[in-house]
């Protein structure tokens, strides 16, 4: 599928957008073709999903530690893929939902 490019990296450990803005997110996904880190849709901010709509990257996969899965937003079902540029998931130590210190008290009230 040409969504996905195995050799580019992810752009960080967390989602990028959060990351500028001083949010927080749930769990992370990465884009199969660009490698943009975004939350996911569970997460109060989405930024996987307006990724992927503004850019027309249809592919993500989970960037949590232990999940290999692909996501394909267009067909709306797990896809298929091969294994993306290391590092395949967030650091193990990095709490979930995160980053530490931007998480509220409340954060499931807060979850889609």
């Amino acid at each position: 599928m040409d969504q996905i490019d195995p050799t580019v990296p992810p752009s960080g450990t967390g989602c990028v957008e959060c990351e500028a803005s001083g949010a927080w997110w749930l769990h992370l996904r990465r884009c199969a073709a660009c490698g943009h880190v975004g939350c996911c849709d569970s997460s109060p901010n989405q930024h996987a999903t307006a990724h992927a709509h503004a850019s027309g990257h249809r592919v993500v996969q989970s960037f949590e530690p232990g999940e290999g899965w692909f996501w394909d937003y267009v067909a709306g079902e797990f896809a298929d893929g091969p294994e993306l540029a290391a590092p395949t998931a967030h650091p193990a130590a990095q709490p979930v939902p995160g980053p530490a210190g931007r998480v509220p008290a409340d954060w499931a009230r807060h979850l889609h």
